[in-house]
């Protein structure tokens, strides 16, 4: 029995990865979800995070930025408006949309909700930049 499946994380862009992978841990709009071989169907809405790869050689990194993701036939499709390993973070970048979001005004739910999905963002690009060094 085969302990790897098909992994591919697409960006508008590019394809960014197609590999065989053991494990797949990304951030679901709800929480983490993992994936192992034979993982039943599934569909689901992104959230903002890290997305881990790990293939039966080692593993990657990426921060993925909402979007879907696809379980079929032993499968998983990202789908995602980016994906970026850590050496592609810019820290100072990420600290200065930090400081940008913070300073955001709430004036409603959506503006409330921008504002979280923008440091959240800025807190995950920081996280995983600081993880390379």
């Amino acid at each position: 029995m085969a302990k790897t499946f098909q992994c591919t994380v697409i960006t508008p862009e590019q394809k960014v990865l197609e590999c065989d992978a053991e494990f797949v841990a990304f951030p679901a709009h709800d929480g983490e979800m993992g994936v192992l071989t034979r993982r039943s169907p599934l569909v689901c809405k992104l959230g903002i995070g890290t997305m881990r790869v790990d293939t039966p050689q080692d593993e990657h990194l990426f921060f993925v930025d909402k979007g879907f993701a696809q379980v079929s036939d032993n499968h998983l499709t990202i789908l995602t408006e980016q994906a970026r390993k850590p050496d592609e973070v810019d820290a100072n970048a990420a600290q200065g949309a930090l400081v940008e979001a913070r300073a955001m005004k709430i004036t409603d739910d959506e503006s409330y909700t921008a504002r979280s999905n923008a440091i959240q963002r800025a807190q995950v690009q920081l996280k995983l930049a600081k993880s390379t060094r």
